[in-house]
């Protein structure tokens, strides 16, 4: 049984680093040498990595577990992509991911309508979020609830910079 419920600092921080390493790493890592990779993960998803947003107000997060396991998250917050003529009170979604081996459990569109619908709760008009330009799978799953390609933005991953694409939904 999936549990979904906001994370804690204290409760949850240091799982849900080692669960988005875990994710990145299962998705990703074949495209990276170590030293970019390991620069990344130390970055974004060490000790300090996603703990300081946990504490931010301005972040919303929802997570999923499984007996006590972190096993997929979203996080959404202020937009911070390039976006073109967002407008005002636009909103992004930060980050969606689900463990490989419960991908195809319905816990992804569960966390995609939570944060669609928290951030109209916001006020937002507008969803911002970006994705590998090559994750065609993820670009899939988003047309499905509505956003669509609005242009480029980059990645980076150590010294490796990704294309990447931004894609809105309008709420």
């Amino acid at each position: 049984m999936i549990a979904y419920e906001r994370p804690t600092v204290t409760t949850h921080g240091g799982a849900l680093n080692a669960m988005a390493q875990r994710c990145f790493v299962e998705t990703f890592a074949h495209l990276y040498c170590e030293r970019d990779l390991k620069s990344f993960l130390a970055s974004a998803y060490g000790p300090d990595g996603l703990r300081k947003d946990l504490a931010d107000l301005r972040f919303d997060w929802r997570v999923a577990t499984s007996g006590g396991q972190v096993v997929g998250y979203v996080k959404t917050g202020p937009l911070g992509l390039p976006a073109p003529d967002p407008l005002p009170g636009a909103l992004e979604l930060k980050q969606m991911y689900v463990l490989k081996d419960w991908q195809g459990a319905g816990i992804a569109a569960e966390l995609m309508e939570w944060a669609i619908a928290r951030v109209g709760e916001r006020g937002a008009p507008e969803l911002y979020l970006s994705v590998f330009d090559h994750n065609h799978r993820a670009k899939r799953f988003y047309t499905r609830y509505g956003f669509a390609d609005v242009g480029p933005c980059t990645f980076r991953v150590g010294d490796q910079i990704d294309d990447d694409r931004m894609w809105r939904r309008t709420l």
